[in-house]
């Protein structure tokens, strides 16, 4: 029986909260019971759809594995030499994918280098895995497999329920996290010390935000 796994995060680019990794084996058998239910792309589906699908998912899926990656390991991981944020993600799905057991690997890849992305998380895969499994890695792989969409809403709302449970514990809406977001922006300038841990503080945005502070505060000098 085929094993296909598909590959996706969700929370890549905010300047707050977790980058969560997904990877989502399901028997090539079920994958048309994926296109049935309406399966998609996380973004292409509203909050509630997602929330219904996460909740399906679990009678098609053969098995998955999460990573969430806080914002402090995504800084971490940033510090070294030889590390960014596309070789972050692939150490780390390599090593989800590699608890499983799949005849076919396909990944949604971040970086714009797509065959240096695929032989760097080829040589991270186990060994077995690695002579297994076929390979497939590819931009919009998400919008164009099922199995990878499936990945991607269940990384998303597990991220939006990180979030939401981060607004909760502060007693403040941040919004999104993204700065694309008004109320995440507002966050970031009020409460970049006092919320310090929430941020990804490798991200120009938030060291625009503290060095626009350290210039308020000499010019009341």
């Amino acid at each position: 029986m085929s094993i296909i796994v598909g590959v996706d995060e969700a929370g890549r680019g905010p300047v707050l909260g977790p980058l969560v990794m997904v990877a989502l084996a399901v028997k090539e058998e079920n994958i048309k019971k994926l296109e049935w239910m309406g399966v998609k792309d996380s973004k292409l589906l509203s909050s509630s759809v997602r929330e219904e699908l996460f909740d399906q998912l679990r009678d098609v899926v053969e098995d998955f594995r999460i990573e969430v990656i806080e914002p402090d390991a995504i800084d971490l991981s940033l510090k070294e030499t030889e590390s960014n944020l596309n070789w972050l993600e692939a150490d780390t799905s390599a090593r989800l994918v590699s608890q499983l057991d799949p005849d076919k690997i396909i990944v949604d890849c971040p970086s714009i280098n797509l065959t240096a992305y695929k032989d760097y998380f080829a040589n991270k895969l186990s060994q077995a895995v690695k002579d297994k499994a076929e390979l497939i890695v590819e931009h919009k792989a998400d919008m164009n497999y099922v199995v990878v969409a499936a990945a991607s809403i269940l990384a998303k709302v597990i991220r939006d329920r990180n979030i939401e449970k981060l607004k909760t514990e502060i007693g403040i809406d941040f919004g999104s996290g993204y700065m694309s977001d008004k109320k995440t922006q507002d966050f970031l300038d009020k409460y970049h010390e006092e919320h310090r841990h929430l941020f990804r503080k490798s991200w120009k945005s938030y060291n625009n935000a503290v060095e626009k502070k350290r210039q308020s505060q000499l010019g009341d000098f």
